[in-house]
């Protein structure tokens, strides 16, 4: 995952073993890649902690895996670059070939996830490869500003972003809870704006580092006018209103905004920019300026005043005026202007980029216009909504569909977004992975890879590779429920959590309890977005309801699963009683246990051959709709299996 374009399998495999060797093989006359080598030799260290194999590749043997590539590239990775590659593997070795090192080190990635354990060991099926992306923009936007997310946190989500050829790493560092990036020509942005949570300089440019050695592309973002309560509480000279500020605490859209009636207020941009852009290579530069209030603007009579005196009708045209000027600002400075799709307007040069949160219809709107933009509608991490719902979103249906041939070509591809209002960096990998594994599959991989239940197979397997990767979507689980136990087994806990999914964005939102000091220790914090365990009982409980006689597997599966929710709730309840962060959780544990002893009686039925009694389908069907409402934060995705047998396979 991604799927790629051709694959073709072929008899045989190719054993791994402690003689394994990968070598970059250059052509006579090309200059050497030391960062190839270093990713080759990252990606056999991580092959040798996947298989517990020491691979030591003597220097006198010969490869076993040969690396050709053409061109070593530029030095930073750039939009638009030749990534294709091809895949060779034989019972004798294996052949990567690629024309750029972000090609080669695609076809590594791809090569680590073939690897299978099979009776004689580890070992790759024999297989031709040819594989390209469909889109060249494939990015990964994670929030620092709300929640601080250390150094350690950024980078292992890089790796494991290249080990699903991701190759844009967006980076949104201030918002109205924290600037988070050390300026040494404005100190106070950092110093009173940031508690003390913010990136060095050097720090900044050895993530830039990183991400161009696995090929990707760091796109930062500031984000003016609006949301910029941090950067007022240091100079609140710039702000609309004098202030004073402090560092906003509550989630939702502050009224704060910068003056853009003021020459000031651009002065300051210009020297900033001229700092902020020598920290990051890439062309790009994302200015935000998404959900700008105007309340502060149409009440002040300084700004209104400015604004009939340049011809600015509404807070709309204001906004365009301060955008075509820090558009010049970055011009200046080499830079390429990215914002949210609120910064479309026609005054701007058509070199800007749009990234469309708002819908389809608004990508298109910037394509006809004559716009290149990138979609993040339908790709919001942090809603938690199910992979299949990413899945089924392309940068190229909806409105996009119905664009011309050159109106399409502007649509360079998408960015999937990690808001961090209601993740901390303990809990961030497990907002992002895997689900970041099939929207980077949508951005890869043809438009006609849509086999729901093949992504779900293979983003599950991928899943478990990715920890080889170091990111720890799944290795903070267990600590987390523990936690929440007091150090007591955390089985029984860990029984109802597996049968949970954690609520999103909106439905936290509208819990209204929370601000960027609220503790994130509850099972709401913990459980996943997607439980693994109720979708397995899912597909075994629609072979069960569609096939009695057939599915006898299947029909194992979901009795030990039932039996296990029936008899967990006594051990809950005991243990609830000794943990604040459990008293909540015991409604819930009730219905999980009530849900295991329906699905036994359901199981039995249908080994009899009987269907179930009336007012037992209809009881447990109106239990079910109250079971499905959430309580303290999740939802009990066990209704599911039950649903299904309830209604004999019928959705």
């Amino acid at each position: 995952m991604p799927l790629p374009v051709t694959v073709r399998l072929a008899a045989g495999k190719l054993t791994l073993d402690a003689t394994f060797k990968a070598a970059l093989v250059s052509a006579p006359g090309a200059r050497p890649d030391a960062r190839l080598d270093a990713g080759i030799g990252r990606f056999v260290a991580r092959l040798s902690r996947q298989t517990g194999i020491t691979m030591l590749g003597l220097t006198d043997t010969p490869p076993k895996m040969r690396i050709e590539c053409a061109s070593a590239g530029n030095d930073y990775p750039t939009l638009g670059e030749d990534e294709s590659y091809t895949l060779d593997v034989t019972s004798v070795g294996a052949v990567l070939k690629a024309p750029t090192r972000a090609g080669a080190l695609h076809g590594l990635e791809t090569f680590g996830q073939l690897v299978t354990l099979d009776q004689d060991g580890f070992e790759v099926p024999a297989v031709h490869i040819e594989d390209s992306p469909r889109f060249p923009w494939r990015g990964l936007m994670m929030d620092s500003a709300r929640h601080w997310m250390p150094l350690d946190v950024v980078k292992r989500n890089l790796d494991a972003m290249a080990a699903v050829k991701l190759n844009v790493f967006h980076w949104h560092l201030s918002e109205d809870q924290g600037f988070r990036v050390e300026s040494k020509r404005f100190p106070k942005l950092q110093q009173e704006g940031s508690d003390g949570r913010y990136y060095t300089q050097d720090e900044i440019r050895g993530v830039v580092e990183y991400a161009r050695d696995r090929g990707i592309r760091v796109v930062p973002e500031f984000d003016i006018p609006g949301h910029t309560t941090a950067w007022l509480v240091g100079y609140p000279e710039l702000g609309t209103n004098p202030g004073p500020y402090e560092i906003s605490r509550k989630w939702g859209v502050s009224e704060n905004a910068l003056d853009p009636s003021r020459e000031e207020t651009y002065a300051f941009l210009d020297a900033f920019f001229e700092e902020m852009t020598a920290l990051f290579p890439d062309p790009y530069f994302h200015i935000g300026g998404d959900e700008v209030k105007a309340k502060q603007w149409t009440e002040s009579a300084r700004v209104q005043a400015w604004a009939k005196q340049n011809n600015l009708k509404d807070a709309q045209a204001i906004q365009a005026f301060f955008n075509q000027r820090v558009q010049k600002l970055l011009q200046k400075r080499g830079k390429i202007l990215i914002g949210w799709d609120e910064v479309l307007h026609p005054d701007l040069p058509r070199d800007i980029m749009v990234q469309s949160w708002r819908g389809q219809k608004s990508l298109a709107e910037a394509a006809t216009k004559g716009y290149r933009g990138i979609l993040s509608w339908g790709y919001y991490l942090d809603h938690l909504s199910p992979a299949a719902l990413h899945y089924g979103v392309d940068p190229m249906s909806g409105d996009a569909d119905k664009l011309a041939p050159e109106e399409k070509s502007r649509i360079l591809g998408g960015e999937m977004c990690m808001w961090a209002e209601y993740t901390t960096s303990e809990m961030v990998d497990s907002r992002i992975w895997p689900r970041a594994a099939a929207i980077a599959e949508r951005f890869w991989s043809p438009a006609s890879t849509t086999d729901v239940d093949s992504m779900y197979a293979r983003m599950e397997a991928v899943s478990r590779l990715l920890e080889w990767t170091g990111v720890q979507h799944r290795a903070n689980y267990g600590p987390m429920l523990e936690r929440m136990t007091g150090g007591r087994p955390a089985e029984p806990l860990r029984v109802l959590a597996d049968a949970v999914e954690a609520l999103g964005l909106g439905p936290r939102q509208r819990a209204g309890k929370y601000t960027s000091l609220t503790p994130m220790n509850r099972l709401a914090d913990a459980a996943r977005p997607e439980s693994e365990s109720v979708r397995a009982m899912e597909l075994a409980a629609a072979k069960v309801a569609a096939d009695p006689k057939g599915s006898s597997a299947e029909a194992a599966l979901l009795r030990r699963e039932f039996a296990r929710w029936a008899g967990n709730d006594a051990r809950f309840q005991e243990l609830a009683a000794e943990s604040p962060l459990l008293v909540e959780l015991r409604p819930v544990s009730r219905d999980l246990a009530a849900l295991g002893n329906a699905g036994l009686k359901l199981l039995d039925a249908i080994e009899k051959g009987q269907a179930p009694a009336a007012a037992f389908v209809a009881g447990q069907t109106t239990e079910i709709a109250r079971m499905e409402k959430p309580v303290a934060e999740v939802n009990l995705a066990a209704t599911r299996p039950v649903k299904v047998l309830l209604k004999g396979g019928k959705k």
